[in-house]
């Protein structure tokens, strides 16, 4: 069995390569990732959109699933979108903000 990848690899393997498409700031600045939970079982993600009825939701699942099993080869990973927590700004990184040209909170 393969040793256990840490959630800060993951989170920045995460953040590295699946953009949000139409803002091109990646899902982990964004806010998306509302779980990662790395186990002897597998890694599990669950993602929310910007909003509910988000086109580009199943698509960037898949995309952030293929990423973690690239990340970590042997491990199985499932990722869901989930209809709820909605999501809001203030779950947006100061990078993010900058990227977008929005105020930062520092």
């Amino acid at each position: 069995m393969s040793a256990l990848p840490s959630k800060d690899m993951l989170l920045l393997a995460l953040k590295a390569k699946v953009m949000d498409p139409e803002l091109g700031v990646n899902i982990v600045d964004l806010g998306l990732v509302e779980r990662l939970d790395c186990k002897h079982d597998g890694i599990e993600l669950d993602l929310i959109m910007t909003t509910p009825t988000c086109p580009q939701g199943h698509g960037l699942t898949d995309e952030a699933r293929r990423v973690l099993e690239s990340a970590a080869p042997g491990q199985t990973v499932t990722a869901r979108l989930l209809p709820q927590p909605f999501w809001s700004p203030a779950r947006m990184s100061d990078e993010a903000r900058r990227q977008l040209g929005w105020k930062t909170s520092s």
